[in-house]
């Protein structure tokens, strides 16, 4: 039950200046120890805070492909609905502060920066109390540390409701240290392998961990591999929950890029027909975040304002147009299935894969690359490669070779059909001066320095 009352910081803070907050983000060593990470560390920092979260709602959205679109949707739609509504995603494009929205504007960076601040004090204040009692600090990750200054942002900004996306998996996500009361899982694919284990089963297993007792629960339309289901399913009879299987109906596909597609969904309540200005491939998240919206109001949608929310929804670096002459087009599709989803979308905007630009592509070397490869490739008539300044960014060159075996297999000339770049801007410089359109996909950091580079 929410708390009621406005939320104040139960201790004095220094603010810091938005340049360290972000700094301090991106490395949180100044605040660090050995013991972690814990989700122990998120629990203990927002006690340490009196609960900020405990005084919204909070739903939250796991699952390999779909959630970052899923959970924009969802909050689209409850802000439509009238409720005063905050979103938290990751990783961001371009500044730190895009985490965080507030009724559907990014917070200033005079909010991230406090937030920051008070999460970090928390942070000083947990790891010197248990080192008063013999005890080893925790370990504060930049995901931690921004997940509490988004929950003491929100709180002072007395929101109804958070829709939180779900960083790594969800069994030890900081965002599980909240206790939502709705919980979405989107599609399930081979991600963060190295972490959260190497089949779909061991990844499902530890996003399923979201699913509890009492949680209103939708399943998105890419849990239905038979080891995804069986798992989930299980988790479900475990913790007495019937969950509501989300599915939707393609009535009209868009007919170029930028077009709009219209489909159809029926939920517990009512069946919803909309249509809006997004690629083929995004009602199946809209048909998740409809269920998701509905079930936490409890009632029937508002068709006609559904409809306008989901088509003024944004998606940063899903089909994104970071600059229309010459054109430059970012996706985040960052495994195989994103990526299948990505290229469909394509299909249907272009379908001749000659007339289509080049594609600029990057990789991390924790993802399926060879998947990515064999997925993106075949889809365009030339492509760049290019390495992102991630620290894991796959080498160039190694993913260079891994495109030109590629190439081999189709049959073309990698002399034709093959350029490479050390850099992201050297290959946006290399267009721009050559007036050439290109289309940027294969991990989100490409799509984030890319937006950076154009849109500043």
């Amino acid at each position: 039950m929410k708390r009621e009352g406005l939320y104040r910081v139960p201790f004095e803070v220094v603010e810091m200046p938005y340049d360290e907050a972000v700094a301090i983000a991106a490395d949180t060593g100044k605040i660090s120890g050995t013991a972690g990470p814990l989700l122990e560390t998120v629990v203990d920092m927002l006690d340490e805070l009196e609960r900020p979260d405990e005084h919204f709602d909070c739903i939250q959205v796991a699952g390999t492909n779909g959630k970052t679109s899923t959970t924009r949707f969802t909050a689209a739609i409850l802000r439509g609905e009238g409720l005063h509504t905050a979103l938290y995603t990751s990783p961001q494009l371009v500044r730190y502060e895009e985490r965080m929205e507030v009724d559907g504007t990014v917070v200033s960076p005079e909010q991230f920066a406090h937030g920051v601040s008070v999460a970090a004090e928390a942070g000083h204040r947990v790891n010197a109390r248990r080192a008063t009692m013999g005890e080893p600090s925790y370990t504060i990750t930049p995901f931690d540390l921004l997940t509490v200054a988004a929950m003491v942002v929100f709180a002072e900004a007395r929101i109804d409701v958070a829709v939180l996306e779900v960083g790594l998996g969800g069994r030890w996500d900081a965002t599980s240290a909240t206790d939502p009361v709705a919980v979405a899982i989107t599609g399930i694919g081979l991600d963060h392998t190295r972490i959260l284990g190497d089949t779909l089963a061991q990844i499902a297993g530890e996003k399923a961990a979201v699913i509890k007792p009492g949680r209103f629960v939708v399943l998105g339309e890419g849990t239905h591999e038979p080891s995804v289901q069986r798992v989930i399913e299980d988790r479900c009879a475990a913790c007495g929950v019937s969950p509501w299987i989300a599915a939707h109906e393609v009535l009209r596909e868009p007919d170029r890029i930028g077009g709009a597609v219209s489909f159809c969904t029926t939920t517990a309540r009512a069946e919803y027909r909309a249509e809006m200005h997004k690629p083929a491939y995004q009602p199946q998240n809209a048909a998740c975040a409809i269920a998701l919206a509905e079930g936490y109001v409890g009632r029937a949608l508002d068709a006609a304002v559904l409809e306008r929310s989901l088509d003024a929804c944004p998606i940063p670096g899903r089909f994104d147009v970071v600059r229309a002459d010459p054109l430059v087009l970012v996706d985040a599709c960052h495994n195989p299935q994103s990526c299948e989803n990505f290229v469909a979308a394509l299909d249907e905007a272009e379908p001749d894969v000659s007339r289509r630009p080049p594609l600029l592509i990057a990789a991390l070397s924790d993802k399926d690359v060879s998947g990515i490869v064999d997925v993106l490739v075949p889809a365009f008539p030339r492509v760049m490669v290019t390495a992102t300044q991630s620290d894991r960014a796959l080498p160039v060159l190694e993913l260079a070779k891994m495109v030109r075996e590629k190439l081999r297999l189709l049959g073309r000339d990698e002399e034709d059909a093959l350029e490479v770049f050390d850099s992201v801007s050297d290959a946006l410089d290399w267009c721009t001066a050559n007036d050439a359109p290109v289309i940027a996909a294969g991990t989100i950091t490409l799509a984030g320095e890319v937006a950076g580079l154009l849109r500043g």
